[in-house]
């Protein structure tokens, strides 16, 4: 039996510590790196911390046949040029050591972040365009990153991409936390009232989009949307959250103009304070929970042959670490 040697960059984040056990299991030998030495040392895997913008990588990339890069600076704020370093800047440094180490392939974790607009988006496709503008810099710099893997693309070495859709697990540092914090006094107010439809997915589902882009011939050069499958009202998975963790929940109504002049007011307020810290709400977040973002997965099942696994019960409950029987 080959070996197959992978190198997963962004280990330590809530989607790295998914997908560094599969590739294990999957039969992989695996090393990872990240920003957080201490998580590192649990992931069972020669761990190596590096900085992907500064950084030499030759040293990482050796004797690897996959790149699996996952790391980026992904908060919904901060400054410019901090994300066009962490996202796209170290995405070409990399792509250029995994080329001079001779890597086969190079799977890329986009973002579909590139869809948030101020409007419902259903049944998105890959050939649907990216919003213009971008909802914000995380979203531009994801996005030209992506084209710069994909364009790199050739006979030497085969890259693929994929943009996952809100990713739940149990590691998850961005969107239930999130959801939690907003919810923490038991009343929470959404726009629309929480009737825009939302597909979560599963981490696991998402590693093993990952793994199929590795091994799948027909996935070469192409990006694919990852998502759970069966979207559900923000109100309704924000009941089975707070369902799950026995915690009252009542929502209440704003409308998406009000969300938007607010969320304006308090980012102007923030690029004012010492350190331009994230502000409470943001227009980018009141895009991506005010209005319906559903896919169509065909492309993926038809090239990766992937399908989500998990549905959303089932992905809130291993995430908060509440199994369910038939998980």
């Amino acid at each position: 039996m080959v070996i197959r040697r992978a190198l997963v960059t962004g280990a330590t984040g809530g989607l790295g510590r998914t997908l560094v056990p599969l590739l294990v299991t999957a039969g992989y030998d695996v090393r990872a790196t990240g920003r957080d030495v201490a998580i590192g040392a649990t992931l069972g895997v020669p761990f190596v911390r590096a900085d992907l913008v500064n950084d030499r990588l030759d040293g990482l990339v050796e004797g690897i046949d996959c790149i699996f890069h996952l790391a980026a600076l992904s908060s919904q704020w901060g400054r410019p040029a901090a994300f066009e370093a962490a996202n796209v800047a170290a995405t070409r440094r990399l792509l250029a050591a995994a080329r001079g180490a001779c890597a086969r392939r190079f799977v890329f974790t986009s973002t579909p972040s590139i869809y948030a607009a101020s409007r419902d988006r259903l049944d998105l496709t890959e050939r649907d365009p990216a919003a213009q503008p971008f909802a914000n810099d995380y979203a531009a710099t994801k996005y030209a990153a992506e084209r710069i893997v994909l364009d790199a693309c050739d006979g030497a070495m085969a890259t693929v991409a994929i943009r996952p859709r809100a990713i739940v697990g149990p590691h998850d540092s961005v969107l239930l936390p999130r959801l939690m914090r907003a919810a923490r006094s038991g009343r929470v107010r959404l726009p629309r009232g929480g009737t825009a439809l939302i597909e979560i997915t599963d981490a696991r589902d998402v590693a093993a989009a990952l793994i199929a882009a590795d091994t799948m011939d027909a996935a070469v050069g192409k990006v694919f949307n990852i998502a759970g499958g069966q979207p559900r009202e923000l109100r309704e998975l924000l009941r089975i959250i707070f369902a799950t963790m026995q915690r009252p929940l009542k929502i209440e109504h704003i409308s998406t103009t009000a969300a938007m002049a607010a969320a304006g007011l308090v980012e102007g307020v923030a690029r004012l304070l010492p350190g331009r810290p994230e502000p409470p709400l943001t227009r980018y977040m009141v895009k991506t929970l005010g209005w319906s973002q559903t896919f169509d997965l065909s492309a993926a099942r038809q090239m990766l042959g992937w399908s989500p696994t998990y549905s959303p019960e089932v992905a809130i409950a291993h995430a908060l670490g509440k199994e369910m029987a038939d998980d």
